[in-house]
């Protein structure tokens, strides 16, 4: 027999929710036509077992959460390392403001990262010809986030999904954009219009917030794999120039 998924168990639970008290209800009203007192104990035993039903369903959901967290960790681990390296190398290298050399990430402790992650309100780059670079590097990386958008989709963390889709459609943005013009910048486009410039900040700034959230995770939790990820990275930039 094959477990039951999220949906049909929480579904099963909560036929059994509405049924138990139903049962409970009709002891008493036996109870109240017959005064048999031992009606009253059949009467507690529905909601005894309604009690048990609802803190296994808790533990078995918290359980559930813990093991998509662990399969979110293992995914980025992938991605960040392959599909995303780029993103993230040519996002930190253009960074003027704040200056993150990846090397520094390495050797810093999590309560560290955290007060840089937290002081992040802005991010400035050294020209709009790097700042440039980091655009085309999330086209590049297109794949990756439906990756991630659809595991979102299918394990129900509604934020990463917006998150997702909200990068996509810049992507198309860019993509359409470089459709009608071959030299051109699409950051000195995105400049003159106010709502495209902000999304253009606003997404560049949380791909350096998101990662440095990761690193933090792999810090208190999985420091080898920083620790390699970091390795290649450096490696990477390095081959990069």
């Amino acid at each position: 027999m094959k477990p039951k998924h999220g949906g049909e168990r929480r579904a099963a639970f909560l036929f059994v929710a509405a049924g138990l008290p139903a049962l409970s209800g009709l002891f008493l009203w036996l109870e109240h036509l017959t005064h048999v007192e031992f009606l009253l104990h059949l009467a507690a035993i529905p909601l005894e077992i309604l009690l048990g039903a609802l803190l296994v369903e808790r533990w078995l959901a918290r359980k559930e959460k813990e093991g998509k967290r662990r399969q979110l960790l293992y995914l980025k681990s992938y991605l960040f390392r392959s599909e995303m390296r780029q993103v993230f190398i040519a996002n930190f290298a253009a960074l003027a403001s704040p200056s993150i050399p990846l090397a520094a990430i390495r050797a810093k402790p999590a309560a560290e990262l955290r007060r840089i992650r937290d002081g992040i309100a802005a991010v400035a780059y050294c020209s709009d010809e790097e700042m440039e670079q980091v655009v085309l590097e999330y086209v590049r990386a297109r794949h990756a986030f439906q990756v991630f958008m659809e595991w979102a989709a299918t394990n129900d963390f509604e934020p990463i999904f917006h998150d997702m889709l909200y990068i996509l459609h810049f992507i198309e943005d860019v993509e359409r954009f470089r459709e009608r013009n071959r030299v051109s910048l699409f950051v000195t486009e995105a400049r003159r219009h106010p709502r495209l410039w902000e999304k253009t900040q606003t997404i560049l700034r949380d791909g350096v917030v998101k990662f440095l959230d990761y690193a933090i995770e792999l810090r208190e939790k999985e420091p080898e794999v920083l620790e390699e990820l970091l390795e290649d990275y450096l490696l990477s930039a390095k081959m990069r120039g």
